[in-house]
């Protein structure tokens, strides 16, 4: 019998989408719309990984 394929963590998108956006907040001195800009696309990024894995 095959195995079934690992699935694709999709987690680690959040968090670098969360730091970039923070570090890019950061160096034009806002840092809590980016945060949430870079959180956003993090989801997204995730929710496409989950979807296709699916």
């Amino acid at each position: 019998m095959p195995q079934p394929r690992p699935s694709a963590a999709g987690g680690v998108l959040v968090a670098l989408g969360a730091t970039g956006g923070a570090a890019i907040g950061f160096a034009l001195r806002q840092p809590t719309i980016w945060f949430l800009a870079g959180l956003a696309l993090g989801v997204i990024a995730a929710l496409l990984v989950w979807r296709r894995d699916r």
